[in-house]
């Protein structure tokens, strides 16, 4: 399960992604806010990830406008891994190197055309261990001090 997250300035391109992922059957939480709606990013980032360390969801999704406030604020939170991307190469290889659990992106930084592919990438892109797991396990260790 996803869980996903916006704040007022990434309302329309949440509700894009939400749809994109049920046409795909993924199962989702939609944690985000609706149109006309404001809120803070760190509190729905803190939502989502929460969704996350209980169990409940698998990997989020949180979009603001940049994807940065979002991106910060999520990775506050002990055992959350979240990457902003805006390319290709960056939302494969986050997966694959950083394990990666959480997807920023920034409704005012790519359109949804983007954001879909991303998000389909992301998804779909397993952890590749091996050398990677000895640096993930130091960010954790990080988490720890």
């Amino acid at each position: 399960m996803i869980a996903i997250g916006c704040d007022h300035a990434a309302v329309e391109l949440k509700d894009e992604i939400v749809n994109f992922l049920k046409e795909k059957n993924i199962e989702v939480t939609d944690c985000g806010i609706k149109a006309g709606e404001k809120c803070d990013y760190p509190d729905m980032a803190e939502k989502v990830c929460g969704m996350i360390t209980s169990g409940k969801a698998e990997k989020g999704i949180l979009v603001c406008g940049t994807g940065i406030g979002m991106s910060i604020a999520a990775n506050k939170i002990k055992g959350i891994r979240a990457a902003c991307c805006s390319d290709h190469f960056s939302a494969k290889y986050t997966r694959l190197h950083n394990d990666a659990n959480v997807l920023c992106m920034g409704a005012r930084v790519i359109g949804p055309g983007i954001a879909l592919e991303l998000t389909d990438l992301f998804l779909n892109t397993e952890f590749e261990g091996g050398r990677h797991q000895r640096r993930v396990d130091l960010i954790t260790k990080l988490e720890e001090k």
